[in-house]
């Protein structure tokens, strides 16, 4: 059978408990009201979800049956799980034909080295660009709670770079959770600073306070030197009960796969809606989540530096009696 002859998948990413299974059910209902045919997919044989899928990867294998029955552990016994899906992939493509809905939203293990250095999921997605002429788009979610903390921003910054060079699909990181950004605490610099990964020698500065900073201080500058050389990482934000923040992200997808310029009229961005370029500040999902969901004093704060670059030249019209 022929899979659909035009179809767009999202390949939902990222480490466990970052809300990739939340994301895709209440995207999935986001997307059907719009008008568009959606289609959820597990592809974790390790999902404990009772969500009811489309199309469920545990009816060809589960992890659980592979840890009983070769005496696995629970990483062997994924990384088997997902060799044996890119054996028989057949299977997962007469699934999807049997439904043929036009636009796939595959929830995804919560390993990352399947995404970083692992052949399975490669393969899987370039069987489903080349062969089954799908156009993918890969959602990577990073739990914002790794703000609150610089080394362990600056280890996602690396795992989502990794990501993007390994699967060489069009790639969008999320920070996730952005309504609990500050449960932590309040954050060192603006949500902006994080979101558009700006100058990250300030974050080696906040490294300073740990144990081993000083010993592995020429370490961490040429890894936050790495990041900034190759410029490829940014986020969007996202708290998935918020239906603005939704679109918003729908809008940045749908440019990426090129869904907006497709003959599918269901539920699709026009082209007076789409991100060709640099969106208002204000318009930024970062903004917005600032806006709603960080304390006043952290939205001041932004404020303040977003003006910052004018105050001298302010200064200065005031010596000259302007």
């Amino acid at each position: 059978r022929i899979i659909h002859k035009m179809a767009f998948a999202q390949l939902v990413v990222g480490p466990p408990g970052t809300g990739k299974t939340t994301y895709c059910q209440h995207l999935a209902d986001f997307l059907k009201g719009l008008g568009r045919n959606v289609l959820v997919v597990n592809l974790d044989p390790a999902s404990e979800s009772k969500h009811g899928f489309d199309v469920d990867v545990r009816k060809l294998i589960s992890v659980e049956d592979v840890m009983e029955r070769l005496q696995l552990g629970p990483n062997g016994g994924l990384m088997y799980c997902m060799e044996y899906l890119n054996d028989n992939l057949d299977w997962l493509k007469d699934q999807l034909a049997a439904i043929d809905k036009g636009y796939v939203l595959f929830d995804c293990p919560g390993q990352v080295e399947l995404y970083t250095h692992h052949k399975a999921m490669i393969n899987i997605v370039r069987t489903m660009e080349r062969t089954w002429h799908y156009r993918v788009c890969t959602i990577n979610m990073i739990d914002s709670f790794m703000c609150a903390d610089s080394a362990n921003f600056i280890s996602a910054l690396l795992v989502s770079m990794s990501m993007m060079m390994h699967l060489e699909t069009p790639h969008i990181n999320v920070l996730s959770k952005i309504d609990l950004v500050e449960a932590y605490g309040k954050l060192a610099f603006n949500l902006e600073y994080y979101t558009e990964v700006l100058d990250l020698s300030y974050l080696l500065e906040q490294m300073a306070d740990h144990d081993a900073f000083e010993k592995h201080r020429a370490l961490n500058a040429a890894l936050v030197e790495l990041v900034q050389d190759f410029s490829l990482v940014q986020f969007h934000t996202l708290n998935v009960a918020d239906r603005e923040m939704l679109w918003l992200l729908t809008k940045a997808v749908d440019k990426a796969v090129g869904y907006l310029y497709t003959s599918q009229e269901e539920g699709r961005v026009g082209l007076d809606n789409a991100v060709f370029s640099e969106q208002p500040r204000h318009a930024t999902s970062a903004y917005i989540a600032q806006d709603k969901y960080m304390a006043p004093e952290s939205l001041l704060d932004g404020l303040i530096e977003s003006i910052q670059p004018s105050l001298p030249e302010q200064a200065q019209g005031l010596d000259n009696g302007d």
